[in-house]
């Protein structure tokens, strides 16, 4: 799974999201990081990319999320990385966050708001935590605008658990304090990467077979059936930069 994750995304951090090494260079230079910013990730899972991003740019990170052994992960590579010094790790939710207010003034979470239902509430945890002017970068995979009700549906029956997202992301980040400095559609990206998954997986074939176990064929169908939505324009993955108002 970690030579697959190499080749998919280009980490071996054990990474649940769709954020690829390209795109990890992209949060670096958006969010402008380096020594003496302090960067929030949310929903980090085993420290892809936040780790990554303390290692190439020297910042201050803190990883925040529920799964205790994904953290566990994220706390062992932190050692192995020598960033002890630099990382903290704390296990909490996104829409209750753990800190002062205008504590961070660098944030970013990967494809967390598709998988949360309270996405507003999470949004302004974000702006309270953030000081004045502090910078977000964001992935989330949604619906398409403009596609018809059947096809809304199809999208959110075969993404992520909570996809559903009636009129997008920008009246929410207006509503919770954010302006949008930067916007990228990245679906081609999102579906090729699908795809390499999708055939690696079946390359790695009867190995990967058993780490999913039972679920192997409905794992696959559901990729392949992702793959087809993006392809049809129906489901798309979008890249947020918004700035603290």
């Amino acid at each position: 799974m970690r030579k697959l994750e190499r080749d998919v995304l280009g980490c071996d951090y054990g990474g649940t999201s769709w954020t690829t090494r390209s795109q990890v260079d992209h949060i670096s230079k958006s969010l402008d990081l380096g020594p003496g910013t302090h960067l929030l990730e949310i929903g980090s899972g085993s420290g892809w990319p936040g780790l990554y991003l303390g290692s190439e740019t020297g910042c201050d990170v803190t990883l925040l999320d529920i799964p205790f052994n994904a953290l566990k992960l994220a706390a062992e590579r932190a050692v192995e990385d020598q960033l002890t010094d630099r990382v903290k790790i704390v296990a909490a939710s996104g829409t209750a966050l753990p800190f002062e207010d205008a504590s961070f003034d660098r944030l970013s979470h990967s494809d967390v708001l598709c998988c949360l239902p309270e996405k507003l509430g999470m949004l302004r945890e974000c702006r309270r935590v953030a000081s004045n002017g502090a910078l977000m970068h964001f992935s989330v995979i949604l619906p398409a605008p403009g596609i018809t009700p059947s096809e809304y549906r199809e999208a959110i029956e075969t993404g992520p658990p909570f996809t559903d997202a009636p009129d997008g992301y920008e009246p929410l980040l207006g509503e919770s304090g954010w302006k949008i400095l930067d916007r990228i559609d990245v679906s081609q990206e999102y579906g090729q990467t699908l795809q390499m998954l999708v055939d690696g997986i079946n390359r790695g074939t009867p190995e990967i077979r058993d780490v999913f176990g039972d679920e192997f064929a409905s794992h696959q169908q559901h990729r392949e059936d992702q793959i087809d939505l993006v392809q049809r324009d129906i489901l798309k993955r979008e890249v947020f930069v918004a700035g603290a108002r």
